[in-house]
């Protein structure tokens, strides 16, 4: 398919000869300290999504008996303590080290981010530096790490609850934002003094593997940080499986999900899930219109939709909707996208060709289902990569699947409302509860708003904002737990108490 017509003068086409994407990156797993083949020896080759062609990484296909080995070394660094019995300062300074080591390697980070998931580079640049930032913080909270005391539960009684790790943690992370989830999660569980097994998706291995490298140099002991890569069913589904592995922390579809918890149920396996989500993006006639437009282009088209709180649905009060509409197409006419290597994309490739062929049938069922498409709406470029068009929907009635189910791509629809009462029930009005924004100058209407939104990540006159300090989770389908924060430690700790008797209590038999 060429280029779609409205896109002509923005869509980036990309530069198949750029020396970048000349070599091939070979990786290994990471095993009790120690570079690791698969035991069968099977490798698994990953074409950039925006460069048609190009073969830019490679890895073991893992298997059962490899996750076996991961999570055999998992089990001893915890249980000799070489890493749960450190103080916290001393895993502190190692933490630290980590995040300096990421800052160190951030071009080469990036790059190979960039190459694997098909975003900008620009925007793989900083979602590195964003990560070191995580490792900094979880770095400091872990010396500051407390349980409990109760001092008057008795004259001669004193309580103290006491925070101990949950053990080894398996973790299984997904392919669009594969360093910033791993970032979310391991410095965390590291932090409460766990270890961990991770399994990194396959199509996007590299940076997870190169982190677990850099995390050795800069001081962590063998086996407390293992990556094993391959598919999920032969490299994945072990963790769940495992009796060996205490806490699963997955994130990716409903579907796998809510299976690996199924798997994890039979072993009474603490999980934490963090899953789909359908993110509305309520606008008030009173917003600041242009910076909505901006940010409801943002919410929709960042990673190319590819983005569990992508603000997918636009929930738009009627007296603006034609205006707001005129400049969001406006903007989307004029989005650079296309090559993820260009300095000027904003938005690049696709995973793959079947994710992209799923997002065009969703596109289809919009139509069929009596939406009004207003702007793209098909695939570009096909022949140099995974490209869609810039996507917007209008007239979308609340039951259409296009405004009920997560399509994860860059695609909008809009829905519109006359009170504040019939926004919060469209905007609760799905299966999903992962985020949501309010756009409003009038505080409190945005705040009410807010209160009322059953989602775990909110945000007020933005979008797909975050920091370390602020946690994320979802309700309903979306997901278990939470993560970052103070809360997340939680998510990695077991809390035990301990009841203590002072001097000599009154006997239960008296003679």
């Amino acid at each position: 398919m060429g280029i779609h017509a409205s896109f002509q003068n923005n869509f980036i086409a990309p530069n198949l000869s750029d020396a970048r994407l000349a070599s091939k990156r070979a990786y290994r797993m990471v095993i009790d300290g120690k570079s690791a083949d698969a035991l069968s020896g099977k490798l698994i080759e990953r074409e950039s999504p925006g460069h048609r062609g190009s073969i830019v990484g490679e890895w073991p296909a893992g298997s059962t008996a490899d996750a076996a080995l991961a999570i055999g070394a998992a089990r001893r660094a915890f249980d000799d303590g070489r890493w749960p019995q450190m103080s916290g300062a001393e895993r502190s300074t190692i933490l630290h080290a980590v995040a300096a080591k990421i800052l160190e390697h951030v071009e080469e980070l990036a790059l190979v981010e960039c190459l694997e998931t098909g975003k900008p580079l620009h925007q793989a640049r900083g979602e590195i530096g964003y990560c070191a930032d995580l490792w900094t913080y979880a770095a400091g909270q872990c010396r500051g790490l407390e349980g409990d005391t109760h001092n008057a539960i008795g004259a001669n009684r004193l309580g103290i609850v006491l925070r101990e790790p949950a053990g080894v943690v398996g973790i299984i992370t997904p392919w669009n934002f594969p360093f910033i989830i791993v970032s979310e999660r391991v410095p965390w569980a590291l932090g409460a003094g766990c270890t961990v097994v991770v399994k990194p998706s396959e199509f996007t291995s590299g940076t997870t593997i190169r982190l677990a490298e850099l995390a050795l140099e800069a001081g962590l002991p063998a086996g407390v940080f293992n990556v094993v890569t391959g598919y999920g069913p032969e490299a994945g589904q072990p963790l769940a499986e495992d009796p060996r592995v205490d806490v699963l922390a997955f994130t990716g579809s409903v579907r796998v999900g809510t299976q690996l918890a199924s798997i994890a149920a039979g072993g009474v396996k603490r999980v934490g899930l963090e899953l789909g989500g359908k993110g509305p993006q309520i606008v008030f006639a009173d917003a600041d219109l242009e910076a909505a437009a901006d940010g409801i282009a943002y919410g929709v088209y960042h990673n190319a939709g590819q983005c569990c709180i992508s603000g997918s649905r636009l929930i738009v009060e009627n007296s603006i909707r034609p205006a707001l509409l005129e400049r969001l197409l406006e903007l989307s006419r004029r989005l650079p996208f296309g090559d993820p290597l260009a300095q000027q994309t904003r938005f690049g490739a696709m995973v793959s060709r079947p994710h992209i062929e799923k997002v065009a049938s969703y596109v289809s069922a919009g139509v069929q289902e009596g939406a009004e498409l207003l702007l793209g709406g098909d695939m570009v470029a096909a022949s140099s990569g995974n490209f869609f068009a810039p996507t917007v929907f209008d007239k979308v009635r609340p039951d259409m699947r296009i405004a009920q189910e997560e399509i994860f791509g860059p695609v909008l629809a809009t829905i519109g409302f006359d009170t504040r009462e019939e926004a919060v029930a469209l905007a609760n009005g799905t299966a999903f509860g992962l985020s949501a924004s309010v756009w409003s100058r009038d505080l409190e209407t945005a705040i009410q708003t807010t209160r009322k939104l059953r989602a775990g990540r909110c945000w007020i006159n933005s979008v797909i904002d975050g920091t370390p300090e602020m946690p994320i989770g979802g309700y309903k389908k979306s997901g278990t737990g939470r993560e970052l924060g103070r809360y997340g430690f939680d998510e990695y700790s077991q809390f035990k108490g301990l009841h203590m008797t002072l001097g000599r209590g009154e006997p239960w038999f008296q003679h």
